[in-house]
């Protein structure tokens, strides 16, 4: 496709109507420029297309349900993400589908969003390096994803026209982050904007975001289309780097666009830029396209039930009540046995062509007894199941419950109001505990639930919305054909009250204040020291790992200063396992606010019984930064940092100190109003100002205890570290130091930090 060519051929009406779609999924064509349209569907963890004719938007072809993202996250696993996403590429090719919409790394900044299963997780890292090997599988087949939802979607309630109050610190380190670890990384053909506004101003017309930072500073090429219905206005949208329109909106704004134009209130090249983005989109895709690639649902199957098999979060195991031993008398109870909560609702609802259910893939393992226990709807406690289930469960010698969220609780569209499980189940729980002392709870939910049976059973397993294949993965695992891997990729609260953003969530009327700052996730619970219920990173094993012989070392790689982090993992249990080893990095004597520590690694190892291998971690300086707004960029400190490596976020079982002596190259801005304890954190302040501060004399060297305190000492010290510069003067007698000397100071420290 001779792209300039078209631009210059191209009408006005006929640039503008490019700009939006054809209906509900299609692009428009041009056809007497033989600009074809392309489908583009609704994902992320499989396949939503349109029946093709169909005039509901909402009637979607048989497709496989792959993991939701709640699910996936906690595998930790880049490899794993891509394999999914390959399989999706593929599926897209057989569908001749342009774009998938997916994947979405909005944050979990509350546990009541509605959408949270579709998101990865709390912490930024995490959420960015998922995403963006969701995004190279899908895109190695040829086919296009649509990063979402972008930016500060946390919440169902209002997401059209509430703002999301952030600050810029906040922004950059929790909610971008991860958006920009994908850009960079795995280059999203298209990226969607979110419905909400960002500060007062909607994503899809907010330049700053979709234009200064998305492009200018990422360095993104591709395109960005709007949220189903976002635009507020079409016009502003050009201007801003919205280039598609999503879906129709049936010429309209195809007319404002045109008379924009025509008026002089929007230049044409800006609508070109669009324009071309539009049919680079489609011209990537047309010679990509290989429709006659096959689908094979069955595989695809299997690949779900391994993927979910790896998820799977083991979060008790008292009395070694798992793996289930074959021999004993088992008893499945619970209607989502029978009838598994595999995904969410809303525009990720996948039209499962085939779900495999516990009660069904058990028989690959043994016979087991079966109630359902409660009603599905989660509304009724029905007396006659409770009953026959409690009489199961006294007949057998292990008991397995499966439990969770009903569809109603959580879905796009709405949020939460609470995080219990329906009181029927509860109360089934409390029933079967009475008669039987192995217990064993599956659960079904796309985020943190409140648990007051947590000291009640044995045995507790985390499936989330596990995909069409949930039931035979969660038989892998409690036979023990599968060891539990997975790790919590969110915090659990012991209560709804103990997340951070409690008092905030979901605001009043349209803004909502990110008052929590960048105190979200683990970060909140490490500050405040409130123990959760399970912590981020959080999940057992069959086996047990040990951890030895971490060591640092240094290097310059590609211009930057890396830091290589190795560590020793050896399996010491009696089975084979795999084990999550996570970094975090601590910058404890900071002189901005920080959290405890934040995850910058994470690798996954495969250890057969008493093998060890070495786990290797590489950071960079970004990994050491926060985002120093007066700088407007990233800052890594000078000063000691611990990196600490282990098992969760709460079960650190490795640390070792690093001194950070440079960091990205910033423009420093002291100035005479500067206090000497900034200026002291930089090994050039120190230098240049250690003399000026061993002849400054706050107190006096005569000083009366009687008159200033015996902590008279530790006040000078204090006064120091907090006095601006120019005070010197006033305050202490420096011989031969003048304002106009200490400005000459400043100006060299400036000149010899920023080269």
């Amino acid at each position: 496709m001779n792209i300039d060519r078209i631009i210059e051929e191209l009408t006005l009406e006929e640039k503008a109507s490019l700009c939006s779609g054809l209906d509900f999924w299609h692009t428009k064509p041009v056809e007497r420029l033989d600009i074809t349209s392309v489908m583009v569907s609704d994902g992320p963890h499989g396949l939503r297309k349109n029946v093709e004719d169909s005039q509901n938007p909402n009637e979607s072809i048989k497709a496989v349900c792959f993991p939701t993202a709640s699910s996936l996250a906690c595998s930790f696993d880049r490899t794993l993400l891509e394999a999914m996403g390959k399989a999706i590429g593929e599926e897209c090719q057989h569908e001749q589908l342009a774009v998938v919409l997916g994947p979405g790394c909005n944050i979990k900044r509350s546990p009541l969003c509605g959408r949270n299963f579709e998101y990865f997780s709390e912490d930024p890292y995490l959420a960015g390096q998922l995403a963006a090997a969701h995004i190279r599988g899908v895109q190695s087949r040829g086919v296009g994803t649509s990063l979402k939802h972008f930016a500060c979607n946390n919440q169902e309630h209002r997401r059209m026209s509430v703002s999301a109050e952030v600050d810029e610190r906040t922004l950059r380190e929790i909610y971008l982050a991860p958006f920009e670890t994908a850009v960079k990384e795995a280059k999203p053909w298209t990226v969607m904007c979110s419905y909400n506004r960002i500060n007062g101003v909607y994503s899809s017309e907010n330049k700053r975001l979709l234009t200064d930072i998305l492009r200018d500073e990422w360095g993104f090429k591709g395109l960005v289309m709007s949220d189903w219905g976002a635009v507020n206005d079409r016009v502003e949208g050009i201007k801003a780097g919205l280039d598609l329109e999503m879906p129709t909106s049936y010429e309209k704004n195809d007319k404002l666009i045109v008379q924009a134009v025509e008026e002089g209130r929007l230049e044409e090249a800006q609508l070109d830029k669009c324009v071309r983005r539009v049919l680079e989109m489609v011209d990537r895709y047309l010679e990509n396209a290989e429709p006659d690639t096959a689908w094979d649902m069955d595989r695809h199957h299997q690949l779900a039930r391994k993927i979910q098999s790896e998820c799977i979060v083991l979060l008790k195991n008292d009395n070694n009540v798992l793996p289930l031993d074959v021999k004993q008398k088992i008893a499945f109870i619970g209607k989502f046995a029978e009838t598994p909560r595999y995904q969410g609702g809303g525009s990720s609802h996948i039209n499962s062509y085939k779900v495999t259910s516990a009660l069904e893939a058990v028989g690959e393992y043994t016979e087991v007894e079966y109630a359902s226990g409660y009603s599905i709807s989660g509304e009724d406690d029905d007396e006659k199941l409770l009953l026959e289930a409690v009489k199961c469960a006294e007949r057998c010698d292990t008991v397995v419950i499966f439990a969770g969220l009903p569809d109603s609780f959580e879905s796009e569209g709405y949020d939460r109001n609470h995080m219990q499980m329906p009181q029927s189940q509860l109360r089934l729980i409390d029933e079967i505990c009475k008669v039987n002392k192995n217990v064993v709870v599956v659960l079904h939910n796309g985020s943190p639930i409140e648990m007051p049976f947590v000291e009640k059973v044995d045995g507790i397993v985390e499936t989330y919305l596990g995909g069409q294949a949930v039931g035979g993965a969660v038989c892998d695992v409690l036979f023990g054909k599968v060891n539990p891997c997975g790790k919590l990729a969110e915090t659990f609260p012991k209560k709804l009250s103990d997340n951070p953003s409690y008092l905030n969530f979901p605001g009043e009327g349209d803004t909502v204040k990110y008052n929590e700052g960048i105190f979200v996730g683990y970060r909140y619970y490490d500050y405040k020291e409130i123990e959760p219920l399970f912590p981020f990173g959080y999940g057992l094993s069959y086996t047990t790992f040990e951890y030895s012989n971490l060591k640092l070392s240094h290097s310059e790689i590609d211009g930057d200063d890396v830091l290589t982090a190795e560590v020793t993992v050896k399996n010491t249990g009696s089975v084979a396992g795999k084990e999550i080893v996570q970094l975090y990095v601590s910058d404890r004597h900071s002189h901005v606010i920080r959290p405890v520590k934040e995850l910058k690694g994470f690798e996954k190892v495969e250890l057969k019984p008493g093998e060890s291998k070495k786990v290797m971690f590489r950071l960079d300086s970004r990994a050491f930064a926060y985002y120093c707004e007066e700088m407007s960029g990233w800052r890594a400190e000078y000063g000691e940092y611990e990196i600490l490596v282990g098992a969760s976020s709460a079960d650190i079982r490795l640390k070792e100190k690093v001194y950070v002596s440079s960091g990205e190259k910033l423009t420093a801005k002291f100035t005479l109003n500067s206090t000497f304890g900034d200026i002291l954190t930089v090994p050039e302040g120190r230098k240049m100002f250690h003399e000026l501060v061993a002849r400054a004399n706050l107190g006096g060297d005569d000083s009366d205890p009687a008159l200033m305190g015996d902590g008279s000492e530790q006040m000078a010290e204090s006064m120091l570290k907090d006095l601006p510069v120019r005070a010197i003067v006033s305050f202490s007698e420096v011989p031969g130091i003048t304002r106009f000397d200490l400005q000459n100071m400043i100006d060299k420290l400036n000149d010899e930090i920023n080269g």
